[in-house]
């Protein structure tokens, strides 16, 4: 992946300079891109299985120790699970449909990392819990997403993720098969029998050839989820009403805090949303009438057990019968919310009600802009979600496919590299300026992170690299 032959194309000194030029950015962007790229498909592959790998390493917790038939009360169950880790506020509980499954209680400590609590819904026991950042599925997700780097991280994988764009498309450029017949299918295959570099090289260039477009699609279908890509995407959707639906619109206010601020594990189209307030929260926090407190700390709950009973009621009745994630009010978080997020999105519905359980909101796929549905069933390709184990097993062939090729780039750079050099060819002085400005259009709409740091880059390769001998070794 970073690195190709130094024979050029045949033609005229044009297809020369612009072969060198496609081949020296490749290799730049593979020498930075590689370690990332490896680190993002390892963890990917991990996150592929997340649900399978959390069954097989915690089955006393995934799982009820026998079928449970009638479910306890969720207040009871919330109960059971803050008593089990005191000093605890209890932030949501999923409920499971399957009747081996436990119900799941998301817990909020102000001395300790939060802990997912495992409650039988038959008999209402607490099973145990876990920490979901020790786990290995956290430990991957969390590696996926920022490095373990909080917003530094996060802006790295970034750019780094699209940086890969630009390395995939000069490879493709630089190792598209040129010849016909069988000379064009021995670029498609690589040649097993070959020797040392030449074995590498017919790796890489197969390899590249059968996984590019799939790469291309995980980090698009990624990118939404990053920090400036995401942002930016969101914002324009949303400028176009092709975002959230239009339903939310009503909450907008500079004090509304936003569906994604205030929870974590919601739709990427409502992240921004704004939450629609709980409508009874303020009254109730001044009279505390009707208040169910928490047996942990005495504070005033912004939910009632039966209100909570009334809203799930409400979402089975109009038919729902997918596990559903609730996520319990106050008086910053807004209004209970109840959601499903099936493996194709289309089935997702988001549910909003006050303290008592009366509807709020309701929104679902079809209520979603353009943009954002778009986005929602990427997303689930992503993640192998969307057609069971063949998108798994899709997904998972090309961050193998990832490492394949990260691996055989480096061993070809490492083999022709001359000592204490990168090797990087020259860009050569007959790059037309319509190639620059057609590079630079396209980042700047595309990938507007990578046309700025292009900017630099290319700057600094113009006009400090030649003149400092410190960096001569990039040569």
């Amino acid at each position: 992946m970073t690195s190709h032959s130094t024979s050029a194309p045949r033609g005229d000194a044009g297809n020369r300079d612009r072969h060198r030029l496609f081949w020296r950015w490749h290799l730049y962007a593979g020498l930075f891109v590689a370690p990332f790229l490896v680190l993002l498909a390892i963890t990917g592959a991990i996150y592929l299985f997340n649900d399978e790998l959390n069954d097989a390493l915690y089955p006393e917790l995934r799982f009820t120790p026998a079928p449970w038939q009638e479910r306890s009360p969720l207040a009871s169950m919330i109960d059971a699970a803050e008593a089990s880790a005191p000093g605890s506020s209890a932030t949501r509980i999923d409920v499971p449909t399957d009747r081996q499954r436990p119900a799941q209680v998301y817990l909020q400590r102000a001395d300790a990392e939060s802990q997912i609590t495992f409650v039988d819904p038959g008999t209402g026991q607490v099973l145990g819990a876990m920490v979901p950042s020790r786990t290995l599925v956290g430990f991957a997700e969390r590696l996926h997403g920022s490095l373990m780097l909080g917003t530094l991280g996060s802006y790295l994988i970034e750019l780094a993720a699209c940086w890969a764009v630009v390395l995939i498309v000069t490879g493709l450029y630089l190792g598209w098969p040129r010849g016909q017949g069988l000379a064009w299918w021995s670029g498609v295959v690589p040649n097993m029998r070959a020797k040392g570099r030449a074995f590498w090289k017919s790796l890489h260039a197969a390899t590249g050839l059968w996984v590019s477009v799939l790469v291309l699609f995980l980090i698009f279908t990624g990118l939404p989820w990053a920090a400036f890509w995401g942002d930016w995407v969101r914002g324009g959707a949303e400028a176009i009403h092709a975002g959230y639906p239009p339903v939310y619109r009503r909450y907008v206010a500079p004090e509304a805090p936003k569906i994604g601020s205030a929870f974590n594990d919601v739709p990427w189209t409502l992240q921004h949303a704004p939450m629609p307030p709980a409508e009874a929260a303020a009254d109730a926090a001044h009279s505390h009438h009707g208040s169910h407190a928490s047996p942990a700390d005495g504070a005033a709950r912004q939910w009632t057990a039966a209100g909570l009973e009334r809203a799930i009621a409400h979402v089975r009745a109009a038919g729902t019968a997918d596990p559903l994630r609730v996520f319990l009010p106050s008086t910053q978080r807004g209004a209970l919310m109840a959601y499903t997020y099936p493996d194709r999105p289309q089935g997702q519905v988001t549910y909003h009600f006050d303290r008592e359980g009366e509807l709020l909101v309701r929104a679902g796929f079809d209520d979603y802009g353009v943009v954002a549905q778009a986005i929602e069933m990427g997303v689930q390709l992503h993640m192998g979600n969307y057609f069971g184990r063949a998108n798994q097993a899709v997904m998972l062939a090309t961050c193998i496919g990832i490492v394949v090729l990260c691996v055989s780039g480096v061993v070809m750079w490492w083999r022709r590299k001359p000592a204490g050099r990168i090797g990087a060819p020259g860009t050569g002085s007959r790059t037309p300026l319509r190639w620059w400005l057609v590079i630079a259009l396209v980042t700047a709409i595309v990938l507007p992170l990578v046309f700025l740091s292009l900017l630099v880059v290319w700057a600094f390769d113009r006009w400090i690299r030649p003149r400092l001998c410190l960096f001569r070794w990039l040569d």
